[in-house]
């Protein structure tokens, strides 16, 4: 091989490795960008199936990859916060929002008659205006479009880097024969779409590369590149398959839905393109370029989503035929506490930063609810001698303890994905409220242990004044954590605010009752023993106001 063989070659890899970090780039960039805008799609799905498809639709568009959108839908799923009925429609919109990335690539690649109004000569433009933007810009707004304008130059450059390297090649007969060999046979032409495919991980990447040795010579005929683009199409499902595996029964059909949609296309399309081809040769041995490949892609998901629309409660029953319900065994006492606490927080959410940090604070909320229960049963065994409840106290106060941990350790994940810099801030703020939450859980078990140590020896019996005054505190210190908790929910300044209000009455209220029972015990009206607990209970109870307070500073912090 000489030199300018081996400098074409570097060329090319080169080229595709700039056309693919770009994408991830630019896809980056606008998650960045698009903000709680993506929540807010989520957020406004529906039984409509419609609306679901033109979600699924847009979300692809933003991040690029209907694989990833799968792998998304299947992670809902799996966290129930999604049904099956949503999800087919999402897959659907998913596949059609995909075709954005061929278009961007057909723009790179105008012919000569508009080479004026062609991005690749404005790619270095892009590329130094976004690296001055991500660079030297101060404000995180301006950074983000430095960012989708890097993605942007990156893309196109590596295009061209792509086409300039292959087209020295592309007119040696072993290339249009080896076209003519994937035009001729199907299932080669779609198994090496598969191929490809899988290995790059996005069906985007491996149809942008074949849109550009489309343009490079001409070389591409039509029913090569047919049946390579229905292969990309199943290629494209590896990403969620392999995301189902491990996943609930449900998330599994998800993945089952993706994999017939473009199943069915593939049969579907390619059967008619094989006939067509077969009775037309002319037509498939007859060049295709970059903008028809794009019409071609676009034309496919389209008419498939079409036919499968009005099936689509179909596909959901044939994927429970495809997914079998197996019997499942008793789960351990540590698997169950898992699914308690895995509730919104699953691994193929990572797949999208701003899903993630939002599906965080909903599970930051989850386990303060769950300290909360766990506090207002101590109240209840203080106040109403329920002592049947401390084993449920103690079990609980084990599971806040993994939650902490298997929060923490997703936080650590999220944290290293590409977030703004209040997302990041967000996520700092989580570490805190987590440690808090899991501060008061220990307080509660504090209070719990108080009661079981004098359980074991006499009862402990408070006197109606010290009841009374107990469950003033405690009622005060409810409302004040369970105020703290709503505030992280809503992300509400109002009730954060207040949760201070609540703090300056429960130390007042402490310092109060703490001379009142003091005075009492100096008149003997109840055992000293029993005064002492007194007494640490109501120094547990401020303690638990303190961390209230502390998690709604985070809040006011946030806003400010």
């Amino acid at each position: 091989m000489s030199i300018s063989d081996l400098s074409n070659v570097f060329m090319f890899v080169g080229g595709m490795g700039m056309f693919l970090y770009g994408m991830h780039s630019m896809s980056a960039g606008i998650q960045k960008g698009a903000g709680g805008k993506m929540q807010d799609l989520l957020g406004i799905l529906t039984n409509n199936r419609l609306v679901a498809v033109l979600v699924g639709a847009a979300l692809t568009a933003i991040i690029q990859s209907s694989g990833a959108t799968t792998v998304m839908v299947v992670g809902f799923v799996n966290a129930g916060m999604m049904t099956l009925g949503q999800a087919v429609g999402v897959i659907m919109g998913a596949n059609i929002g995909t075709c954005i990335t061929a278009w961007i690539v057909s723009l790179g690649q105008l012919g000569e008659s508009f080479k004026a109004l062609s991005p690749s000569l404005y790619a270095p433009l892009l590329l130094g205006i976004g690296a001055l933007f991500a660079m030297f810009s101060k404000t995180t707004k301006k950074q983000i479009i430095g960012e989708i304008l890097l993605g942007l130059g990156l893309l196109f450059i590596g295009l061209d880097f792509m086409g300039d390297a292959a087209q020295s090649y592309m007119e040696l007969p072993i290339f249009t024969d080896m076209f003519l060999m994937f035009g001729s046979s199907p299932l080669l032409g779609i198994a090496i779409g598969m191929i490809v495919t899988a290995i790059m991980q996005s069906s985007s990447a491996s149809v942008g590369v074949l849109q550009t040795l489309a343009a490079t010579s001409g070389v591409v005929n039509i029913s090569a590149a047919v049946f390579i683009s229905l292969g990309a199409n199943i290629g494209s499902c590896l990403p969620a398959v392999l995301s189902g595996f491990g996943a609930k029964r449900d998330a599994k059909r998800v993945s089952a839905m993706h994999l017939m949609y473009n199943v069915f296309g593939a049969i579907f399309f390619g059967t008619i393109a094989a006939v067509l081809f077969h009775f037309k040769p002319d037509i498939a041995l007859h060049s295709i370029d970059s903008p028809g490949i794009a019409m071609f892609h676009t034309g496919l998901k389209i008419c498939c989503t079409a036919i499968l629309f009005p099936l689509a409660n179909q596909m959901v029953k044939l994927s429970g035929v495809i997914i079998k319900e197996v019997p499942e065994e008793i789960p351990m006492e540590e698997e169950q506490e898992d699914a308690v606490m895995l509730r919104h927080l699953d691994r193929r959410i990572l797949r999208s930063p701003d899903f993630a940090v939002e599906n965080a604070i909903k599970e930051v909320v989850h386990m303060g609810e769950v300290t909360y229960m766990n506090l207002a049963n101590v109240c209840r065994c203080v106040l109403g001698n329920e002592r049947d409840l401390l084993p449920h106290i103690f079990a609980t106060e084990k599971t806040i303890d993994k939650m902490e941990e298997l929060i923490t350790e997703y936080l650590v994940e999220i944290d290293n994905l590409s977030l703004t810099p209040k997302q990041h801030a967000m996520i700092k703020n989580m570490f805190y409220a987590v440690n808090d939450i899991e501060r008061v859980g220990d307080h509660a078990e504090n209070i719990a242990e108080i009661l079981k140590n004098k359980e074991d020896g006499k009862p402990l019996i408070f006197s109606e004044d010290a009841i009374s005054e107990m469950a003033e505190i405690m009622g005060m210190v409810k409302e004040g954590y369970g105020c703290a908790i709503n505030s992280i929910a809503g992300q509400d300044i109002d009730a954060a605010s207040l949760v201070g209000k609540y703090e300056e009455r429960v130390d007042d209220l402490e310092e109060e009752l703490r001379e009142k029972h003091i005075e009492r015990l100096s008149r003997q009206e109840c055992k000293p023993t029993h005064g002492v607990a007194f007494l640490d209970i109501l120094t547990n109870l401020e303690r638990i106001s303190d961390h209230a307070f502390n998690l709604a500073g985070y809040v006011i912090s946030e806003h400010e």
